[in-house]
């Protein structure tokens, strides 16, 4: 059964209170997986939203505040569900900033997530995102890249920015594998929250991690890689432009594994 519900500012919102929203160009989100009305890393989502919301409008709303609007939409869902967060603010794009204008907050659910199986095989494309460190709206590449991937014979697409570096795909953090450490691609990327859940939890358990640059020349079939968002740890990759890579299940077990230790926290 379809679930979409969306809440303005804590009540459910009306058509007429979404239309003025609805080509909100200049705004910015965060996306989580919803089980028996908890979600993993809350405390890493409210700190993606305050610090894009400093960016991009000087100011932020209260933690507290933000809280009770997820609260409030997430006890009139069932208990499994996907939210999306979305703070804009007032007035809208294409307008001066106004240091009194008010933020608005839209919390959209819709039903649980059921991410790929896996593995995919991912095109490689020349793209960089405009402030890639902010989960912002409007990414009309990402959608396009996807598509044109699609249409060559690739499930999706990874980015390759202007000196060659491999940064992320388009709705996923990439990570590798040479056997030994969890590589994180040195570039400019949107940190996701499943990326830094991550991090965070095998450093707790020991697993070496370590960042750098990787560049196509550096896909060997000794290299395994894993692409990851808000639905899923980790898919496997299994070709990523014209180099195929190692299968070594290891890796998706150790994320799925790291994942899974990190607790739910009710929200």
């Amino acid at each position: 059964m379809s679930i979409s519900i969306a809440h303005l500012n804590g009540r459910a919102a009306t058509a007429e209170d979404l239309a003025p929203l609805a080509f909100a160009g200049y705004a910015h989100f965060t996306a989580m997986q919803v089980r028996d009305r908890a979600v993993r890393a809350l405390d890493l989502h409210l700190d993606r939203l305050r610090t894009a919301s400093d960016e991009l409008f000087g100011r932020h709303l209260p933690d507290s505040q933000v809280r009770e609007y997820l609260r409030t939409a997430i006890a009139a869902a069932p208990p499994d569900s996907s939210l999306t967060c979305v703070v804009t603010s007032r007035p809208g794009e294409f307008m001066p900033a106004d240091p009194a204008g008010g933020l608005d907050v839209v919390v959209r659910i819709t039903e649980a997530a059921q991410p790929p199986a896996g593995p995919l095989a991912l095109d490689v494309v020349g793209h960089e995102r405009y402030l890639p460190r902010i989960k912002h709206v409007g990414e009309v590449a990402k959608t396009h890249h996807l598509r044109r991937a699609r249409a060559r014979g690739f499930d999706d697409a990874a980015f390759e920015d202007r000196s060659g570096r491999l940064s992320e795909a388009t709705i996923w953090n990439l990570a590798f594998w040479d056997g030994d450490s969890v590589i994180w691609p040195e570039a400019d990327v949107l940190r996701g929250v499943t990326m830094q859940i991550l991090a965070r939890r095998l450093s707790a358990r020991g697993v070496p991690q370590r960042s750098r640059e990787i560049r196509r020349s550096d896909l060997t079939d000794r290299i395994c890689a894993v692409v990851m968002n808000s639905w899923t740890p980790a898919v496997p990759i299994t070709r990523l432009g014209g180099h195929r890579l190692a299968n070594d299940p290891l890796i998706t077990r150790l994320l799925h594994e790291a994942y899974d230790s990190e607790a739910s926290t009710p929200v």
